[in-house]
């Protein structure tokens, strides 16, 4: 064994066709299937996104208003409806917190979990969320649980 009998292992060489801009008698020299002239044809040319070939953009032409405030703080919402559905079929015995939730499919590991006031709770239980509204932390103790702000 020698230096030059050395060849990839079989199958792990994948060509892509013929190779262009490598001369004439390659068959795919001179424009290089660039064709010719043009901002396409030049080396270093990058199309801007949203670029319609010098017509208005879409993302110029839908006009724009309102404000959109960077600091906003999305919550997943869930009425007290929801956690006495649950209840009722069993996913939840005394405890829930966003891992419960999460186990049930209805929020996203990632998500901040606000419970609302809607609907009625007859359940006892321990309720831990990132955000509760008055009514519903009222409704939670009412009905002998406990709210955890986490």
């Amino acid at each position: 064994m020698d230096l030059s009998s050395l060849k990839p292992a079989k199958g792990s060489v994948h060509k892509s066709g013929k190779i262009i801009g490598r001369g004439e008698g390659s068959g795919k020299g001179g424009t290089a299937t660039r064709g010719h002239k043009g901002a396409k044809s030049r080396s270093g040319y990058s199309k801007k996104i949203g670029f319609e070939g010098g017509q208005m953009p879409l993302q110029r032409r839908v006009p724009k208003f309102g404000f959109t405030n960077i600091n906003r703080i999305e919550y997943r919402e869930i009425n007290l409806k929801d956690l006495q559905a649950l209840v009722d079929k069993g996913g939840i015995k005394k405890t829930v917190g966003p891992e419960e939730l999460v186990a049930q499919k209805i929020a996203r590991k990632s998500d901040l979990v606000k419970i609302l006031g809607g609907g009625e709770l007859k359940a006892a239980l321990k309720v831990s969320a990132h955000k509760f509204t008055a009514s519903a932390k009222a409704a939670i103790e009412a009905a002998g649980g406990e709210a955890i702000s986490l």
